[in-house]
């Protein structure tokens, strides 16, 4: 586009489809803190941002990884590691002081009952309001792991290996880690 001989380019992170500015623009006109879930191949990451005109302020972050330290030796991307991992950063926000925040999913697919979803529940249940439609949120089966166990049972050959080898399934896992959480 040329303007009065001038070359106008957009925004280099709009035109690369990283940020959705319209929907950044309503999030910031809230005025209310952000709760960031994003997801990698291996872990999931959770933070609540404030908005400031020189760059956004980061309160807290928590990562599937901090969850080994309490004992998880399961995949950190799964429906319970992320329940988990919400739940870690609703009690460090409830430490903080938060008391509520908006979701920003970013440019992520939004799959009710997903990972991104037992994160969200997770932070709800870590004392912190988010405004959200409970049909999304994934059942207390699946979060405490117990869709997994089943299926670890009729898993036959090495497939699994690694959660048959564990002294224990994972939805007693599950629940001894999230009474450390809430005992925090």
């Amino acid at each position: 586009m040329k303007r009065d001989n001038l070359q106008v380019v957009p925004y280099h992170r709009k035109k690369s489809g990283k940020t959705n500015y319209k929907k950044r623009l309503r999030l910031l006109l809230s005025e209310k803190l952000r709760l960031i879930i994003r997801r990698s191949n291996k872990n999931v990451l959770g933070q609540i941002v404030q908005y400031h005109p020189d760059g956004d302020k980061v309160l807290l972050t928590t990562t599937s990884q901090e969850l080994t330290k309490l004992g998880w030796n399961y995949s950190r991307k799964n429906l319970p590691a992320s329940y988990l991992t919400g739940l870690l950063l609703g009690k460090k926000a409830q430490e903080k002081k938060v008391k509520e925040a908006i979701l920003d999913l970013g440019l992520q697919t939004s799959i009710g009952g997903g990972r991104l979803y037992a994160f969200l529940k997770g932070v709800i249940e870590g004392g912190v309001q988010v405004p959200h439609n409970e049909k999304i949120l994934p059942s207390g089966d699946r979060l405490n792991g117990q869709h997994i166990t089943q299926y670890v049972g009729k898993a036959q050959g090495n497939q699994f290996a690694q959660y048959k080898k564990q002294s224990q399934s994972i939805d007693k896992t599950f629940n001894e880690i999230k009474q450390k959480i809430v005992g925090k």
